[in-house]
């Protein structure tokens, strides 16, 4: 149960202005979300960036930060507001929503502390607290990654790792799977309801198995699976969503976990699977289909099969208009993209359409950086359907080469060629030299930019979000399907290889030939250079140190969008 904002008075002029919000989870246990409002660097009318950071502390809190991203405002890139929550630290925030629309809530994940938090952004740049998912509210799945949320205003999520405990798991259709633990396997999807609740807890596993050769489970399960939903998208039109598998993330990504560690796991534990669910029924959607996407030209070279290009299938987008089906994965460890034309298809077929080695050469000479290892991650369609957009890490230090080689990158590929194909798409990327040069296909997606991103802290820019708003001459936002600025935040989780980053927030502007630019303007209040830097002493809510921020997402002030 939600209590409403309490307001702080009698502060000085520039003390933050606080409220609090609370809410009653299902747990027994009350949460709160406070806001540190900077008066300054806020006021009704604009456009936001939020940023969902953790602390380096772990005895501080994690929070929401709320920065000014209203071009030409005197407080541009400004952190307005943090908003603080309790009682519990160390979530390891990681991802919101990919879109922010209008009378959505917010939905933001701790990864480690398997709790979803819900927000109200009606009043921004405060928020209230309105909602919390607890681990007790999904036992038959552990470690929220990504959201997307639908036309009633709730959200599906991607719960990557297994049940709360090991042994069978029952779901809210009765069905049940065995799993071997928390941030193990099988992974869910969840339903969650605009208060927090859970509305439908969904079997991602297979109940007859899968090909336990190609899924490894640790320890193993009498029904092997590769279950480990991270990526999420949705076509409300079609009745359709596509879950793309990351990996059994605590052999590859818990703290501590390296690159040698996760070798050791073996391969298997990288999945290569996507699977497609039909929504017809919202609270009780059905697993259509599993298909793997296929290794590529790449992949007899790499030193680590964990470095084909199928390997950890971390992303999935869908394209938005009527007429075009397809969808898109990517893959982290692989470095790659893929394409199917028709989603709805019983057995969607998946072809590479695109290598990063392809982006580095346009920029890097040396021909031993490629996509193998490359940590590719955040991708997302344009609402045009004329770009695809795609963010690199850059391999980090355990993989051998200098960090100033293999530096993260945002790159733009047109592909409006391969969704008109439609079933008559022919682009493969099926031969060695396409992996450097793109696909000989006519319809295969052409590198229109690519910007690198300097970080050589061992990591780089993880996550993205597209500015969806266009401001008319008055001052009133509405929603655009043309993009002209995205932004990027340099961390991945603390702890895991090629996870660090320089903890900064960039700004990019792209023109209408989809070319980008570093928002110069963008910076950072304390340090005064472009972009926003969470390393600082001191925040609206205190002196807390060095922060870590993950999911990004553009919103704008209730009364200033149309």
């Amino acid at each position: 149960m939600a209590t409403g904002l309490l307001s702080g008075s009698g502060q000085a002029a520039d003390t933050p202005v606080t409220s609090t919000s609370r809410f009653e989870a299902r747990d027994g246990v009350t949460y709160t979300a406070t806001n540190h409002l900077v008066r300054a660097a806020s006021g009704p009318g604009r456009e936001w960036l939020l940023a969902w950071a953790g602390s380096e502390d772990p005895s501080a809190p994690d929070f929401l930060t709320v920065i000014d991203a209203t071009p030409g405002s005197r407080s541009y890139g400004k952190v307005a507001n943090t908003v603080t929550t309790g009682p519990g630290t160390g979530n390891e925030p990681h991802h919101m929503q990919y879109v922010w629309h209008k009378g959505d809530r917010l939905y933001a994940g701790g990864i480690y502390s398997d709790t979803t938090f819900v927000f109200d952004t009606r009043a921004l740049p405060e928020l209230k607290l309105v909602g919390v998912n607890t681990p007790t509210d999904t036992p038959c799945g552990t470690l929220p990654d990504a959201y997307q949320v639908l036309k009633d205003g709730t959200a599906y999520g991607t719960y990557m790792g297994g049940p709360n405990v090991t042994g069978n798991c029952t779901y809210t259709n009765g069905e049940v799977r065995e799993g071997n633990g928390a941030g193990g396997s099988p992974g869910e999807i969840v339903h969650i309801g605009e208060d927090g609740r859970t509305l439908a807890e969904i079997p991602a596993a297979t109940e007859e198995g899968e090909d336990p050769n190609r899924c490894a489970n640790v320890p193993s399960l009498e029904k092997a699976t590769c279950a480990n939903p991270h990526g999420i998208a949705v076509r409300e039109d079609l009745d359709l969503m596509v879950a793309s598998d990351f990996a059994e993330a605590r052999s590859v990504a818990a703290p501590g976990a390296t690159a040698k560690s996760a070798a050791a796991s073996g391969p298997t534990v990288a999945r290569q699977t996507v699977r497609v669910f039909d929504i017809s029924d919202r609270s009780r959607p059905e697993l259509l289909s599993v298909t793997k996407v296929p290794d590529g030209p790449r992949a007899p070279l790499e030193a680590s099969a964990t470095f084909a290009e199928s390997r950890v299938v971390m992303e999935t987008a869908l394209p938005n208009k009527p007429g075009h089906r397809g969808a898109f994965v990517s893959s982290m460890a692989g470095g790659a993209v893929f394409y199917t034309p028709d989603i709805a298809a019983g057995k969607p077929e998946w072809k590479e359409v695109f290598d990063d080695t392809t982006a580095y050469r346009s920029f890097q000479e040396d021909e031993t950086v490629t996509g193998g290892g490359d940590n590719s991650s955040w991708l997302a369609v344009s609402p045009d359907d004329r770009y695809l957009f795609h963010t690199v890490m850059g391999q980090s230090t355990p993989y051998g080469k200098p960090l100033d080689k293999t530096t993260g990158m945002l790159y733009v590929l047109d592909i409006q060629k391969l969704l008109r194909s439609g079933n008559s798409a022919r682009c493969s990327v099926d031969q060695l030299h396409e992996v450097s040069e793109g696909g000989d296909e006519r319809d295969c997606p052409e590198l229109v930019d690519v910007m690198p991103i300097r970080d050589v802290t061992d990591g780089g820019p993880h996550w993205g979000a597209m500015d969806n708003f266009a401001r008319d001459g008055k001052g009133k936002y509405r929603e655009t399907d043309r993009i002209r600025r995205i932004a990027t935040s340099n961390y991945f989780i603390a702890g895991t290889f090629g996870g660090g980053g320089d903890h900064r927030v960039c700004m990019f502007d792209l023109d209408a030939k989809g070319k980008i630019s570093p928002d110069r303007s963008f910076r950072d209040e304390v340090t005064k250079k472009p972009c926003v830097s969470f390393d600082r002493q001191s925040w609206p809510h205190g002196a807390t140190g060095n922060s870590r921020p993950h999911g990004v997402l553009f919103v704008v002030s209730d009364r200033a969008l149309r």
